[in-house]
């Protein structure tokens, strides 16, 4: 990957992308072959990895070069959802990942896989992601990030995704007195109940430079909702209005590239280069049929996310 960037310009790398870049959806999206299912089938029904690696070894090199050195994301399609099992399906998705990265915890529990789908429960302890509302753009907590489709919604739910490190170079252009802004420590709500003795907030700059190259990490509404927790820092204007033009700027649907889901689709991120959005949806009145998404968190082994977040985040939920 060529990088170029100096203390005050833009960043010139294969990451800053825009959708005009990819009229052929052919650069990010692969077909997965008839022997490359049966290696996920034979791994979801208990065989070695080997098998995987086998048949998904040299193409899973090239899809974490696009993630990790690219654009940094990558769509595959045909994944055998139809053929296995429920707790096929979870081990098959998290042998896959391990030809990506690290399989990590999302919640207190460690769970390496989270549901996504409306639970059609209301709540303070529910998430976005537990809704059939629409969230603003993200990013997760952890290196990648994938959505498997095991059903898509009855209408809406689509997702889309922008570049990070265009929407830098934007903000640089701009007002580069707010990417300073960005540098620096922000509070951000746990959204969980707190251990005895602990607080109910963290700080995390949203930009940092990592072996050189300034890396992501957006969750406007944490940061904004830090504020219900009386002892987490007050945001300024300069911070408030630093969020407001990252959004502003991530939601030009000029920059943004849409994806529909089908079923046995898998969306792969790179969390630190990419966000991204969904959709709010309407389901269907059949519990077998209503949408559903399993998601994966990775780490990988180069560093790409600050590392309060890369191994999972720290006791929040997050809402893709």
């Amino acid at each position: 990957m060529q990088v170029k960037l100096d203390s005050n310009g833009p960043i010139i790398s294969p990451s800053a992308w825009t959708p005009a870049q990819f009229s052929d959806s052919r650069a990010w999206s692969f077909t997965l072959t008839s022997a490359q299912q049966r290696a996920l089938v034979d791994c979801g029904r208990g065989a070695n990895h080997s098998v995987l690696r086998r048949d998904l070894g040299a193409p899973a090199e090239k899809w974490s070069h696009i993630l990790n050195s690219g654009p940094g994301f990558v769509r595959l399609r045909g994944f055998p959802t139809g053929v296995l099992t429920a707790p096929e399906i979870e081990r098959a998705y998290l042998a896959l990942g391990t030809l990506l990265g690290v399989p990590v915890g999302q919640d207190r529990e460690g769970n390496l896989i989270t549901h996504i789908r409306d639970e059609r429960r209301a709540g303070p302890g529910i998430r976005r992601y537990q809704t059939s509302l629409s969230q603003d753009f993200h990013s997760d907590a952890s290196d990648l990030v994938g959505l498997l489709c095991l059903r898509p919604a009855a209408k809406g739910g689509r997702s889309k995704i922008v570049s990070a490190h265009a929407l830098y170079n934007e903000m640089l252009s701009r007002a580069p007195h707010l990417v300073e802004v960005m540098y620096r420590p922000m509070p951000w709500s746990r959204h969980a109940e707190p251990r005895p003795g602990e607080i109910s907030h963290f700080e995390l700059a949203p930009f940092t430079t990592i072996d050189g190259m300034p890396r992501i990490s957006f969750i406007a509404w944490f940061i904004r909702q830090s504020q219900h927790h009386p002892g987490a820092p007050r945001l300024t204007a300069d911070q408030l209005a630093a969020l407001d033009l990252a959004e502003e700027i991530a939601n030009d649907p000029s920059r943004q590239i849409t994806m529909e889901f089908r079923v046995g689709d898998v969306q792969l991120l790179n969390n630190t280069t990419v966000l991204h959005a969904r959709e709010a949806y309407t389901d269907h009145d059949d519990p077998a049929l209503r949408r559903h998404l399993l998601r994966l968190w990775l780490t990988v082994e180069a560093s790409r996310a600050d590392d309060v977040l890369r191994g999972g985040s720290p006791d929040v939920s997050v809402d893709p």
